[in-house]
């Protein structure tokens, strides 16, 4: 018993000696290995949520005049040098370029690279452009920055980089999958869009882009936006393939109060199409980068509404809560209904807006403006939250924004391919009524036998509707429905239509305005 007792005295007295020795090597271990550097949203997000705080300072760096007074065509002389490209030593399989300041592009943008960790900024250098037959002065300041970036990936080929996506002006940027074409393009935040006192347009002031490894399919961005109103915190992982998709998770800090907030915003343009009553001097059948917007409604209805080039402001809202999604898409892919050599109006895709969060009550707001040319954007849709959105307060969200060439893997059903429009009547047309004629087709749609009793349900706000005709159109495989109507002096009407076969709902809603001033 005394031995045992020894031996933990022993024990005890040894441990207690070890003690500080084995503390003080674990404290110099610690000061030897240090936290390795990082940078990602959180960082971005401190940033916003400090810059929220500030009196709104758009930080401008004074744009030289002769960059200031470039005309389209001397801008786009100013070229990018391939064999500059950030990453092109690397053999990565992304590329990355830069706009040059100047023209409408007057903001300067800062941009970093974050590799390891590490950040660090983006020079700007006129080493890094060709600029053709534009003739600026040879001082241009050393801290002049960047307009915005475009990004590159092997869509097609492996042997080749295709340009895919673009951010440039504002908060707007733009993607494409493999075989689309530029079009429509979204924007990070809308704020007072249509409203009177006119719209403020939020700008990213600075990116952060996390160089990628050599196998990477995917490319993430942060960027820091602010405006008098709102500062935001924003990353971007983009996925180019047959249908790009671009993440979007943001935090947004505001000054003050903000009346109308649009969020995922989009933008595009729609001069004339298949439903355009008055006549268009123009040898293209219809021009137009959207042709619809498509809505899946937090209670499982879909609903289609075809766009218009209006002769005034027009502003629809659609109220919701928690909806599955929105988008303004291109459906109508025939060349032959545009006729357009350079511009491949047939090839620009839709974009779907896909919430990854409960989004709440609100309302999805369509805004028609109008436009006598096609290089104007008229049409814009957002998603603006039921409750008010005070300063001091910050507001977060995220989605996905899908680029597609087809809608018809978002969508089970039956879907809206034409909408047409005209007088009505038999031996004598009547332009006092309208005639109406629509088109649906879908994969189980289109397998329904000709003598299946297919009914067409309408409604209109106002004004009288004959009875639908609907009838098995061969030649695209779907079915066809036509009504008359017969409007109010001097009224609007909202038309609703959809088919259905017993109790079984066939297709989506077609939703339309006829309004007698447009």
């Amino acid at each position: 018993m005394k031995l045992l007792v020894i031996c933990l005295s022993i024990l005890s007295c040894s441990l207690t000696l070890v003690a500080p020795v084995y503390a003080r090597a674990v404290e110099a271990q610690t000061e030897e290995i240090s936290a390795p550097p990082r940078f990602d949203f959180a960082d971005v997000r401190r940033r916003a949520q400090e810059l929220a705080h500030q009196a709104y300072n758009d930080h401008a760096s004074p744009l030289p005049p002769a960059l200031e007074k470039l005309t389209y065509d001397q801008y786009r002389d100013i070229r990018f040098l391939p064999e500059k490209s950030l990453w092109y030593e690397d053999k990565l399989p992304f590329l990355m370029r830069f706009f040059h300041r100047g023209f409408l592009f007057q903001k300067q943008v800062l941009i970093d690279v974050i590799d390891n960790g590490v950040v660090q900024s983006v020079p700007y250098q006129t080493s890094l452009f060709d600029y053709g037959k534009t003739k600026l002065p040879k001082d241009l300041p050393a801290d002049l920055g960047f307009a915005g970036f475009q990004l590159f990936y092997p869509l097609s080929s492996e042997q080749r980089f295709d340009e895919f996506a673009v951010f440039l002006g504002a908060s707007y940027f733009r993607a494409v999958g493999r075989g689309q074409w530029y079009g429509l393009s979204a924007r990070g935040l809308a704020i007072d869009t249509g409203l009177p006192n006119g719209e403020e347009f939020p700008y990213f002031r600075e990116f952060w882009v996390k160089k990628p490894e050599k196998d990477e399919t995917s490319l993430t961005l942060y960027a820091l936006l602010d405006s008098p109103s709102v500062s935001g915190a924003y990353r971007f992982i983009l996925q180019p393939g047959l249908n790009t998709t671009i993440e979007v998770k943001a935090s947004l800090f505001f000054r003050k109060q903000v009346e109308k907030l649009g969020l995922a915003p989009l933008t595009s343009m729609y001069f004339h199409g298949e439903n355009t009553e008055r006549f268009m001097d123009d040898f293209r059948p219809e021009v137009h980068d959207s042709d619809g917007l498509l809505i899946a409604s937090g209670s499982g209805e879909w609903l289609w509404r075809p766009l218009i080039n209006p002769q005034g402001l027009r502003i629809h809202s659609f109220s919701d809560n928690n909806p599955r999604g929105f988008g303004l898409m291109q459906r109508d892919r025939d060349f032959n209904n545009y006729q357009d050599l350079e511009a491949f109006y047939h090839l620009r895709p839709g974009v779907w807006v896909e919430p990854l969060n409960d989004w709440g009550e609100g309302r999805i707001e369509l805004v028609e403006i109008p436009t006598d040319a096609e290089r104007n954007d008229n049409i814009v849709a957002f998603w603006v939250p039921k409750q008010a959105i005070e300063a001091d307060q910050e507001y977060s969200l995220s989605y996905r924004l899908n680029f597609v060439a087809d809608d018809a893997e978002f969508h089970p059903g039956g879907r809206t391919a034409a909408t047409r429009v005209g007088g009505a009547g038999t031996d004598k047309l009547d332009s006092s009524r309208r005639k109406f004629v629509l088109d649906f087709v879908g994969k189980k749609l289109n397998q329904y036998p000709a003598d299946t009793a297919v009914q067409g349900i309408i409604s209109a706000s106002t004004g009288t509707v004959t009875p639908a005709i609907v009838q098995k159109n061969q030649m695209t495989g779907g079915w066809r429905l036509f009504f008359e109507f017969t409007p109010e002096p001097n009224k609007a009407a909202e038309l609703r239509v959809f088919l259905k076969s017993g109790y079984d709902v066939l297709t989506e809603t077609w939703s339309y305005q006829w309004d007698p001033n447009q």
